[in-house]
């Protein structure tokens, strides 16, 4: 059982594009209501949408309300809980301070970065004693040098088995694992 707390946050700038450019990605639906789901299912909260463009924030707060107290909500309001727990902020600094101004960044990558720690390394840190941890996902082609540079910890990516290498999961579908693999219950 994990004994810090966990809270996570999708960046959109700075990420990265195809070409390494540091950039600003858009919103997706998909991206706000199914993390909020695999957070809130895993107990991680909250969930920090990340977006410098204030009408991409609107755009998060007219989905989460719709989830959290219209049509939506009244339809599956299984989901109104854990939409109720994303938060939107213009930065990563701000979820941060938001969060808990003493919490530790946590990053992955679908890239091999430095000093990586392999998954179950980074579940035992959980389970001990220790600081906040803020678990940082970057939209695009990944979280800008910036983000990177600023990392206590940077975990290893989720591998692909195939002989080529293929290794292009969506943002949805890594946190979904990664969480899986940080905090479910062990035997």
């Amino acid at each position: 059982m994990i004994r810090r707390k966990l809270a996570l946050a999708l960046v959109h700038y700075p990420v990265l594009d195809k070409a390494g450019a540091t950039v600003t990605t858009s919103i997706t639906n998909l991206d706000v209501h199914d993390i909020a789901r695999s957070a809130f299912t895993f107990g991680v909260s909250p969930y920090f949408l990340v977006h410098p463009i204030a009408v991409q924030r609107e755009l998060v707060a007219a989905v989460k309300q719709h989830w959290t107290e219209g049509s939506g909500a009244r339809r599956i309001p299984d989901r109104k809980p854990p939409l109720a727990e994303v938060q939107i902020v213009s930065s990563l600094e701000e979820a941060r301070v938001a969060f808990s101004p003493d919490a530790e960044l946590w990053i992955t990558s679908a890239k091999s970065l430095p000093r990586a720690i392999e998954h179950d390394r980074g579940a035992e840190l959980l389970e001990a004693e220790g600081p906040p941890v803020l678990l940082v996902f970057g939209t695009g082609w990944g979280l800008a040098d910036e983000v990177v540079e600023r990392a206590n910890v940077a975990l290893a990516p989720i591998r692909s088995p195939r002989a080529d290498g293929y290794n292009h999961l969506s943002v949805r579908a890594a946190v979904a694992i990664l969480l899986y693999r940080l905090v479910s219950v062990r035997p």
